[in-house]
């Protein structure tokens, strides 16, 4: 695991683009204790070995469903899908109708009943909870990092910027995340090299040694969610709210693109409630160092 430093660092951002109603602002100062954190997502192999060891059966799996992108489904989940063993639910989100309710689909058939991970070891596991997540960590003996660590350990020691590398999404027109190439929801070019997820160590590391910080999978973090509140000085070590209904997920994934979602940079997030799955959300662990 990578060790950061106990120091100090910035949070939240107050970009032009910053999402106002996700709390992205206003930027502030942060005191964290030294911590260690993984420098990739949990692996699909890595789960496996979880799962083998205690039986654990995801929420995916006892609900019996979970989401999935249409343009992962064979015709978005038509016929063909079907005749292919698919099972789509008549179940969507209204405002994100790309989202497919798929029975059967959990970590191990990531696009449903017919699909699997056998080329997909080293990719981050995904359609698991913040409960499976935290889970895993428990049996691990690590646990997931706060929304501060993240985000200081993403910004792998660079101060105020959109992205892990800088502000450029493509610096020098070089791909450097996973992220949406094309129009969104209908194309998807596939520019940076991925459709659907990316292994864990693909493009380059943070200045921390952390791959894929952002773009690829969203990955939960141990906070409640909830607005900054003003502070008169650096907050110590935070922990997001005492309780709360959603969790916070931090970097964006493989759907993110400007004209939908742009939350791939380093101080956006996002909410899910702790039993929620869908194949664009994972974790990494963290430790005390």
């Amino acid at each position: 695991m990578a060790r950061i430093a106990a120091g100090s660092f910035e949070v939240g951002s107050e970009d032009d683009d910053a999402i106002a109603e996700d709390g992205e602002g206003p930027v502030r100062a942060v005191e964290l204790d030294a911590f260690l954190i993984s420098p990739t997502a949990v692996s699909n192999a890595e789960f496996a070995r979880f799962v083998a060891d205690t039986g654990h059966r995801t929420d995916a799996e006892r609900f019996g469903w979970s989401f999935v992108f249409q343009g992962l489904l064979p015709r978005r989940g038509g016929r063909k899908a079907r005749r292919q063993g698919t099972s789509v639910l008549a179940r969507h989100i209204p405002a994100a109708p790309w989202w497919i309710a798929v029975d059967g689909a959990h970590w191990r058939q990531p696009e449903g009943q017919g699909s699997d991970i056998e080329s997909r070891s080293d990719h981050p596991v995904i359609h698991v909870s913040w409960q499976d997540a935290a889970a895993y960590c428990h049996w691990a003996d690590r646990r997931l990092p706060t929304e501060a660590e993240w985000e200081a350990a993403a910004r792998g020691g660079l101060l105020g910027k959109r992205f892990p590398w800088g502000n450029q999404l493509r610096p020098n027109g070089a791909h450097r995340c996973n992220v949406w190439q094309g129009r969104f929801p209908d194309h998807n070019t596939g520019a940076d090299g991925h459709i659907g997820t990316a292994p864990v160590q693909s493009f380059a590391a943070n200045g921390y040694g952390l791959y894929n910080v952002v773009g690829n999978v969203w990955e939960w973090c141990a906070d409640w969610f909830g607005l900054p509140t003003a502070s008169h000085g650096p907050l110590n070590n935070p922990a997001g709210p005492a309780r709360g209904r959603t969790k916070v997920l931090k970097g964006g994934s493989y759907l993110c693109h400007a004209s939908y979602c742009n939350r791939y940079r380093i101080a956006a997030r996002y909410a899910a409630t702790p039993h929620s799955t869908s194949g664009h959300a994972g974790f990494r662990c963290a430790a005390d160092a």
